[in-house]
């Protein structure tokens, strides 16, 4: 006897053929429905696109914020940070950004001295600079500048380092071979992109050379701008000789964007402003910007415009740029909000747009004969108030350190210099900026 039609079609078609229909029927029936289900189920209890998604989304989140209450990533990066400048404020934030707690290894001025040469700035005003950056949680003060596996070890152990993180730049030790090799074998190492067009050793060849990129030099130089030029009178460059690269500071909206707090004086705050150059950003800026931070709520800081600050202290000031000055300050922990190219002479709508309860200023300045004229409508208001500074160090200051060792420094960066065209022309690669 012949099968039936039925006999010779294959279990698994009517299967497909049944949940097909089944389905087909199902969306039938539910979208026909549709709109009687939304009239007679609770707005809150029917489903929306993304409801699942955002339920997992706020347990993970909950999770996640448990987690890193209990055992926080900790991740270290190290360095000499002399001449505390916005690239080395950068890499914090970037390292920050890596982790959860950011543990800072401060290099010794011994140390410094025998692997690179003297630094500018002693230990104590390095360490008063490191602490300020707002980014930072804690700081190991004596740290060698050789990362050997014992020091690695007490890092992992001691100080519960997850990561060390260091930037694209190849860092070396004396002999030649990666500082950070035993980290990256045992997979601790992280990477961090380098911030371009700044360095220490960039500022104190723009010190020494007294030339910049945004400067105009036709003007006649200062006295002390003489003392910067490299070489004595009638030397040739014969390629040796200690100089510095060009600035190849690129300022961007984004760069901005990340260091600033985004905060805005709550109502009723007791609004404090300060103005100044805040040029080569130093220990003294800190101590200073502490002060005024704790004459009210919050701190709002005015930076002079480069013609403004050159009008005042000459045509070799200031050293920084206001893009690069701007930044320095907004990494401070202390400052609130800053003004870029603020007015030098404060006026009453600067005080009515801005609500400024006091304006301070601190007693060291490199320019306190010429000052005077700048706070007569704080005074006249009753709001201008003088702090004293504990500090006298100033941009000045600075160069005449570097001028009164001014050799050391030359053969300092001839070295420097070399890893940095290396670095520029061959070993940089693309990283992408956490």
């Amino acid at each position: 006897m012949a099968e039936s039609s039925s006999q010779r079609i294959p279990p698994a078609v009517w299967w497909t053929l049944g949940i097909t229909a089944g389905t087909l029927t199902a969306a039938t029936v539910y979208w026909a429905t549709k709109s009687k289900i939304e009239q007679v189920i609770p707005l809150q209890y029917q489903y929306r696109p993304g409801t699942i998604s955002g339920w997992l989304a706020n347990a993970l989140s909950k999770y996640s914020k448990t987690r890193r209450k209990q055992r926080p990533i900790r991740v270290y990066m190290d360095g000499c940070f002399d001449m505390m400048h916005y690239g080395h404020a950068n890499a914090l934030r970037q390292a920050k950004a890596a982790g959860e707690v950011l543990v800072v290894g401060l290099i010794p001025d011994s140390e410094i001295l025998r692997c690179k040469g003297p630094p500018v700035m002693d230990e104590k005003e390095r360490t008063v600079l490191v602490e300020a950056i707002k980014w930072v949680d804690e700081v190991v003060q004596g740290v060698p500048y050789d990362l050997s596996p014992d020091f690695m070890q007490e890092l992992f152990t001691k100080h519960k380092i997850d990561y060390v993180l260091h930037g694209d730049d190849p860092c070396l030790l004396p002999d030649g071979t990666d500082a950070y090799a035993h980290a990256k074998k045992l997979g601790r190492f992280k990477m961090i992109k380098r911030t371009e067009g700044i360095s220490t050793t960039d500022i104190v060849g723009r010190m020494l050379t007294c030339t910049r990129t945004n400067q105009l030099m036709a003007d006649k130089p200062h006295e002390l701008a003489k003392a910067f030029s490299l070489g004595e009178e009638g030397e040739m460059d014969d390629g040796n000789n200690s100089r510095t690269t060009l600035s190849r500071f690129l300022p961007t909206s984004r760069r901005l964007v990340q260091f600033s707090n985004g905060r805005v004086p709550p109502e009723g705050a007791r609004i404090v402003y300060i103005d100044g150059a805040f040029d080569c950003f130093h220990a003294g800026h800190v101590k200073i910007l502490k002060a005024a931070k704790a004459q009210g709520d919050f701190l709002l800081v005015g930076i002079h415009a480069d013609e403004d600050v050159r009008e005042r202290r000459g045509p070799h000031m200031p050293i920084m740029n206001l893009h690069e000055r701007s930044l320095s300050v907004l990494a401070c922990k202390y400052v609130d909000e800053c003004i870029i190219g603020s007015p030098v002479n404060v006026t009453h709508d600067l005080i009515t747009t801005f609500n400024i309860s006091v304006f301070v200023r601190g007693t060291e300045s490199e320019t306190s004969e010429t000052d005077e004229n700048r706070y007569t409508i704080p005074k006249e208001e009753g709001i201008f108030q003088e702090l004293p500074s504990e500090s006298n160090m100033t941009a000045r200051n600075i160069i005449h350190r570097i001028v009164d060792k001014r050799k050391e420094f030359e053969a300092r960066n001839a070295k420097k210099v070399k890893t940095e065209e290396n670095y520029y022309q061959g070993a940089k690669q693309y990283v992408e900026e956490l």
